[in-house]
């Protein structure tokens, strides 16, 4: 493996760690990266899939005392059980549409154009919403009614096009329906582990026929920046939600698309 080979991997991860959990997509900022630096990766977006799993595992270490409640204590009546039913119907809906238009929409809207408006739109969506949010009303994870998680579940269902955000779409429902910042950013990160470990799953068996043992040296670099950033940023995250809001991503946002289509216009 190159020096530039190991520098693309290293800054594909540092991107995926950094952005999967914020409200800024992580697949629209790897396609936009990807476009900038020429990225050659294994083929099928073997590598982008892969390294997804290292954030992932992040979340499973910061949220070790939660989940481990969870597999000991949701077959008993009490929160955990709630808990778990309401990650149960807010992952369905991405469950069923990711599984029935997974192809098409990764054959149809996987650009940095797409991306670009995605992002603008999502920003100034953030921005609204934060401002004329309802009073929070849900302040734990297992308050929240069946609807409330199911409405989460179909919001989540949108970031399958790239650009929108699987924790921008899912926070901003949870806000939409009366959950506090704090809580809303907790479940978006733990449903992040059986959607994201779902969709890593069917897409890397649809890639199947790409793995390449020699493609592991490059692999093994991006997931393990992307879980060492990821761990951070969560751990950031979830300490100053509560102060800092979301509104900063959402100029965040508007501006990073805006530069993006201006740099497609003119290259």
């Amino acid at each position: 493996m190159d020096l530039g080979t190991l520098l693309s991997a290293l800054a594909m991860g540092v991107v995926e760690g950094a952005t999967e959990f914020l409200p800024i997509s992580s697949t629209g900022h790897l396609i936009l990266l990807g476009e900038l630096i020429g990225f050659q990766g294994p083929p099928g977006k073997t590598f982008e899939i892969c390294i997804q799993l290292g954030a992932v595992l992040a979340v499973v270490v910061v949220f070790r005392a939660t989940l481990w409640r969870l597999a000991t204590l949701a077959w008993k009546p009490g929160p955990e059980r709630f808990y778990a039913q309401n990650l149960l119907l807010a992952f369905l809906p991405a469950a069923v549409i990711g599984a029935t238009l997974h192809g098409t929409i990764t054959r149809l809207l996987f650009s940095p154009w797409v991306v670009c408006f995605a992002l603008i739109l999502g920003g100034i969506a953030i921005i609204a919403i934060e401002r004329w949010r309802p009073n929070p009303s849900i302040h734990s994870v297992p308050q929240m009614g069946p609807l409330a998680a199911l409405l989460i579940g179909l919001g989540q269902a949108l970031a399958m096009i790239p650009g929108t955000s699987r924790s921008g779409a899912t926070i901003i429902t949870a806000l939409l329906v009366g959950v506090e910042r704090r809580t809303a950013a907790e479940f978006s990160f733990v449903l992040a582990i059986p959607t994201m470990a779902a969709a890593t799953a069917y897409s890397l068996y649809k890639a199947r026929a790409d793995l390449d043992l020699s493609d592991l040296g490059q692999i093994s670099i991006g997931f393990i920046t992307a879980f060492i950033v990821a761990l951070v940023i969560v751990r950031w995250l979830m300490r100053v939600i509560s102060r800092i809001g979301f509104t900063p991503f959402g100029y965040y946002r508007i501006a990073l698309g805006t530069l993006m289509l201006a740099f497609l216009i003119l290259r």
